[in-house]
């Protein structure tokens, strides 16, 4: 209905390329117009100065002439100086030349019926000795003259001469030169307009034929939809720069308020997820871990007729989901570990059980008892070391864990996780880098065995100096101090990958994460094994946000 009521009229309903024939041809139609209305009031000018000119250097010839000096002496002048006269109008084109006395008698003139008579116009000037032209309605009509005087050998004005072009004459011209001035101004029309055309079939191919009002809609509707939809939105050109970005896109990534037009490798974003951003090929939910945030990029190259015109990067905040991955990997490791306990909890049961059949009691409690000590120091050394009983609860889980995996975990003596540890870094950041950084060393540990180390990863934490140290040692084959800046970038890993968009290589992107939000620093050594140890300093989260 709506496109019915627009097409109703010529100004809503005409396409933006048709608007734009109508404007051009006008415009185009316009300029000929002033310009052949210029091109005929300047030849008409020219020619009125051109007939002046004419007018003037035959006058002066003829005042000049010593035969008119010698005819004006005669008794009847008129005589000698007609058909002079007349021969001169002939060959200079001219529409009349009259001699006259001072007095305005006519010696010659076209119509011989008028020689005798007063002359019809303004004579003062030459009266008085000068040359004069102007516009004068005579006896042949308005016409452009020149009179001049005739001086004798004394000076004195013995004689007139008037010559004179009509208007009727200079108007014949014109209309000579008004044809071809026609011709070229109907030529530059139809060029002008036919090139209009060709710009008008253009634009309607590239616009589709849409009004000017519903592309005002569509772009209102494209705008709003860009500032309202939460996934980021990025357009690059094939340059790699920057052509469209959304709000999402500049709160995901931390861009300055204008981006556009600059190149997406120096705003400051990670290496990986520019190589992402400018990727020839597709890219689907790649997961990118910047510093403050983890994200799922897609990357979709545009092609126009097979040519290359850039990329379109969406963008998904992961963070959030990432944290919960993390915490449901505790939980599903708690649960493992649970499961182990039980499953080693019925065998001891049962031997517990064999040694009383067995008629051993003593044996059965010394036996019972030495393991429930055990366990319960760990226990309790953990839970008395580490105030907070989510993290309590994971290094329970990784000693269970890594001890169904043939490793042994230990914690420190002296470990102490708590007070300002507690209130100046969040739980769910501790448990993401210490639980990484256990899972990579036991992971270590099982890889020295083939050099016949035994596995071992040993756990130490301190709230030291206004920081907490947190320090994870293992038995692996070590890492390269070198590497360190590396490490902590998504996709490092040792491991064999799981394909070309695996899982390998997140952990420990995510403790690099984790560390950088607080501004902390990671230091990697090489002491028999792998050495981390990691630094966050206890502040306030308003003098960490500052």
């Amino acid at each position: 209905m709506r496109r019915k009521e627009m097409m109703a009229g010529p100004g809503k309903g005409w396409s933006l390329a048709r608007q734009l024939l109508v404007l051009q041809a006008a415009i185009v139609g316009l300029l000929v117009v002033v310009g052949a209305v210029a091109a005929y009031m300047d030849s008409q000018r020219a020619a009125r100065v051109q007939a002046r000119h004419t007018v003037t250097v035959v006058a002066l010839t003829i005042a000049d002439a010593p035969s008119v000096r010698a005819a004006l002496s005669a008794r009847d002048p008129a005589r000698a100086l007609q058909p002079y006269a007349e021969r001169v109008r002939h060959d200079t084109d001219v529409d009349f030349i009259t001699i006259m006395s001072p007095q305005g008698i006519r010696y010659t003139h076209p119509n011989p019926s008028r020689i005798g008579q007063h002359f019809v116009g303004n004579t003062a000037p030459a009266l008085a000795g000068e040359t004069f032209s102007e516009t004068y309605t005579g006896t042949l009509g308005p016409s452009v003259r020149t009179v001049t005087p005739v001086f004798d050998d004394a000076d004195r004005v013995v004689a007139l001469v008037a010559v004179g072009i009509t208007i009727d004459t200079i108007s014949a011209e014109l209309r000579d030169r008004l044809v071809p001035l026609i011709a070229v101004a109907v030529g530059v029309l139809a060029f002008g307009i036919a090139g209009s055309w060709l710009v008008s079939t253009r634009l309607r191919r590239q616009t589709r034929g849409v009004a000017p009002g519903e592309l005002r809609g569509m772009f209102d509707y494209y705008e709003a939809i860009l500032h309202a939809v939460r996934e980021g939105l990025v357009l690059l050109d094939r340059d790699g720069r920057i052509v469209l970005c959304n709000d999402a896109a500049r709160d995901l990534l931390d861009l300055p308020p204008k981006p556009q037009g600059r190149d997406a490798d120096r705003l400051g974003l990670p290496p990986e997820l520019v190589a992402a951003m400018n990727s020839a090929e597709p890219r689907t939910d790649e997961i990118h871990v910047g510093d403050t945030r983890v994200l799922v990029v897609n990357t979709a190259p545009v092609r126009s007729r097979d040519r290359a015109m850039g990329n379109v990067v969406t963008l998904r905040d992961h963070t959030e989901l990432q944290a919960l991955l993390g915490e449901l990997d505790t939980v599903r490791g708690f649960a493992e570990s649970l499961r182990s306990q039980a499953h080693e909890a019925a065998n001891r049961l049962h031997t517990v059980v064999s040694l009383v059949e067995l008629g051993r009691p003593a044996q059965a409690v010394e036996f019972a008892t030495a393991e429930l000590r055990t366990a319960q120091r760990l226990t309790d050394r953990v839970v008395g070391a580490v105030s907070e009983p989510v993290l309590a609860a994971l290094l329970l889980g990784k000693s269970t864990e890594a001890a169904e995996r043939g490793v042994d975990l230990e914690v420190a003596d002296d470990i102490t996780i708590g007070g300002g540890a507690a209130g100046a870094v969040e739980p769910r950041d501790l448990v993401t880098i210490l639980g990484n950084l256990i899972d990579n060393a036991v992971d270590a540990a099982i890889e020295g065995l083939a050099e016949d180390r035994p596995p071992r990863v040993r756990v130490t934490a301190a709230t030291t100096a206004g920081e907490l140290v947190i320090e994870v040692r293992d038995t692996g084959p070590g890492l390269d101090p070198d590497s360190a800046q590396d490490m902590f970038r998504r996709g490092w890993t040792t491991k064999a990958a799981d394909g070309p968009a695996g899982p390998r290589g997140l952990g420990l992107a995510l403790v690099g994460q984790a560390v950088r939000r607080y501004r902390g620093t990671i230091e990697v050594e090489r002491d028999g094994g792998a050495v981390l140890r990691v630094r966050l300093p206890l502040r306030s989260p308003e003098e960490i946000s500052t």
